[in-house]
C-alpha cells in the first residue's frame, strides 16, 4: 500500500462541553472517555496503520498542549501546522496536503477529527484497509456512519445501494425529524463523520478544480510559513485571506470522484454532554458519573465533579462541576449550552476561555484567591522548564517553594530555592525561574499590587518564543 500519513485536525474549540472544555483547552485534551485524552486516543486508534508520523493542524494557541500530549504517550514527532486563525477544513486539509507532498512522496492522508470517539477501533482500522486501494486510484474516500436512529444532530451522505465502497450521491444538510426518519428507512443514507482517505496531490487537484482562491491562499501562506523546530507557522496575512470552507462544501460535494464506505465501528463526535452520556457506563438506573458523585433516586443522569456532587430524586439531568464554574442542565437542552458561551463572551467574562489552572509549556498555574490588590497562585514548573525573563511595571511577587529545586534569577542575582525557603521580587525586577531538577516544582505566588493582569509583562527572552 501506499505511504499513509494520518492528518489529524485539531482546531475545534468544543464550546458544546463547556464548562469542561475552553477555548484555550478545548475537548480533544480532555480524557472525555478513559484514560487518554481524545487526541491521544486518535493517535493510538491510527497508529498500527500509519507509515509516516502524523500531520497535526491546530490552533495556534494549542501548539504546545499538542506536542506535550503526544509526547507523553510517545508518538513519534510530528509536523505541526498551526493556524493562525481558523477557516474551516478545506483550508486547514490542504495545508497538510501541501506539507505531506514537501517530503517528496504522495502519501494517502487519512484525515481525523481529533475529538471524536471510535469504541471499535479494529473495525476502523479493517474500514481503512479496504477502501486504501480505490482511495489508491485516485477516489476521494470517506467513512459514513451506519445510523441507528434518526437523528437530526449530524449531515447525511447519500449513496448508491450496494455493498462495499459506494459512489456518493449527495451530502444533505442536518434534516428535521420526520426527514432523518425516511433517510433511516431508505438505507442508503449514512451520518458525516468527518474522516477522509485520499492522496495528498488528489485532493489539491480537486480542490483546486473547484476552489482556485483557497489552494492559492494556502500555498502562499505555506510558502511563507516561518519554521520553529516541528512547528509551522503558517503566514497569518496569507491564511486569513483565504475563504473558510468545509471540505464538503469545497470539494467532497463537487467532485465526481468522492465515495462513500458504510462503517460501523462505534462512532460518536461527543458534541454535547448527552453524546457523552450515550457513550459512557451507566449504572442499573442508567446514571454514568465521573468524579466524586453520590445519586439517589436519580435516573438517566450524567455528572462530572470534582468535588463531591449529590443528585436527589433528579432523572434526565446533566452536572458538570469545575474550579470556577457549574453547569447544570436538562438532557435534551444540552445543545443550547453554546448560547451560555456566547453570552459569557458577550460579558468578556474569562470562564469562557481559561479555566482556573491555566496551562502554560512550561507548566501551569491555578489562581487560587484574589483581592483588588493582591491575587495568589498555586505554581508548578515541569522538570528542566523554565518561565521567561521578565519584569512587571504594576505588581510584586513572593514565591515560597512547597516542593522541588527552583532557581531564580532576579536582576544580576542567580541562586536556588529549597523546600520551605521563599523570596521576594520588587516590581521592576527582571527575574526568571526555573526547575533545575527532574521532579515537579511546586510553588506559592503572591501578587501585591495596583494592577494584577496577565498582561503586565514585559518579556526580555524566551524559550518557547513567546513575546508580549
Amino acid at each position: 500500500m501506499t505511504l499513509l500519513q494520518p492528518v489529524l485536525l485539531s482546531g475545534g474549540s468544543g464550546t458544546r462541553l463547556w464548562p469542561l472544555s475552553r477555548e484555550a483547552y478545548p475537548k480533544q485534551f480532555l480524557p472525555l472517555v478513559g484514560d487518554d485524552t481524545m487526541v491521544q486516543a486518535t493517535w493510538r486508534r491510527v497508529a498500527p496503520l500509519a507509515s509516516a508520523a502524523p500531520i497535526i493542524v491546530a490552533n495556534e494557541e494549542h501548539r504546545f498542549l499538542v506536542a506535550e500530549q503526544l509526547r507523553q504517550i510517545g508518538a513519534p514527532v510530528p509536523a505541526i501546522i498551526l493556524e493562525p486563525v481558523g477557516r474551516n477544513t478545506a483550508p486547514a486539509i490542504a495545508a497538510a496536503a501541501l506539507q505531506a507532498l514537501a517530503g517528496g512522496q504522495d502519501p494517502l492522508l487519512l484525515v481525523l477529527p481529533s475529538d471524536h470517539v471510535v469504541r471499535d477501533p479494529d473495525a476502523f482500522r479493517n474500514a481503512v484497509a479496504q477502501v486504501a486501494a480505490v482511495a489508491e486510484a485516485g477516489a476521494l474516500v470517506t467513512f459514513g456512519i451506519l445510523p441507528d436512529a434518526p437523528e437530526t444532530g449530524f449531515g447525511y451522505i447519500q449513496s448508491e445501494q450496494g455493498t462495499g465502497p459506494q459512489k456518493v450521491l449527495r451530502f444533505v444538510e442536518k434534516p428535521d425529524q420526520a426527514t432523518a426518519q425516511s433517510y433511516l428507512d431508505a438505507g442508503n443514507y449514512y451520518w458525516n463523520s468527518g474522516m477522509f482517505l485520499f492522496r495528498a496531490s488528489r485532493y489539491l487537484e480537486e480542490l483546486r478544480k473547484y476552489r482556485p482562491d483557497i489552494v492559492e491562499a494556502v500555498t502562499l501562506a505555506f510558502d511563507s510559513a516561518q519554521r520553529d523546530g516541528d512547528f509551522i507557522r503558517l503566514d497569518k496575512e496569507a491564511f486569513a485571506a483565504s475563504p473558510a470552507d468545509s471540505i464538503d462544501y469545497a470539494v467532497m460535494e463537487k467532485t465526481a470522484d468522492a465515495m462513500v464506505l458504510p462503517v460501523d465501528i462505534g462512532w460518536n463526535d461527543v458534541g454535547s454532554w448527552s453524546a457523552l452520556w450515550d457513550v459512557a457506563e451507566h449504572d442499573a438506573d442508567g446514571n454514568s458519573h465521573h468524579g466524586d458523585v453520590i445519586a439517589v433516586d436519580t435516573r438517566n443522569s450524567y455528572a462530572y465533579a470534582q468535588r463531591l456532587v449529590a443528585l436527589v430524586g433528579v432523572d434526565d439531568i446533566v452536572v458538570v462541576e469545575t474550579d470556577d464554574a457549574v453547569l447544570v442542565a436538562h438532557k435534551d437542552k444540552v445543545q443550547e449550552v453554546k448560547q451560555v458561551v456566547a453570552r459569557l463572551k458577550e460579558e468578556q467574562r474569562s470562564q469562557a476561555v481559561l479555566h482556573r489552572e491555566v496551562h502554560r509549556p512550561w507548566g501551569s498555574y491555578d489562581s487560587v484567591d484574589m483581592g483588588t490588590r493582591h491575587q495568589v497562585k498555586r505554581i508548578k514548573v515541569k522538570p528542566g522548564a523554565q518561565l521567561s525573563l521578565q519584569s512587571h511595571k504594576h505588581r510584586a511577587e513572593h514565591w515560597i517553594i512547597v516542593k522541588g529545586i527552583a532557581r531564580v534569577t532576579r536582576d544580576n542575582d542567580v541562586f536556588e530555592l529549597f523546600e520551605n525557603q521563599s523570596t521576594y521580587i520588587p516590581i521592576g525586577a527582571k527575574h526568571r525561574l526555573e526547575n533545575p531538577g527532574t521532579e515537579w516544582l511546586e510553588l506559592v505566588e503572591v501578587q501585591s499590587g495596583a494592577y494584577l493582569g496577565e498582561d503586565d509583562i514585559v518579556r526580555y527572552s524566551d524559550i518557547y518564543g513567546r513575546s508580549n
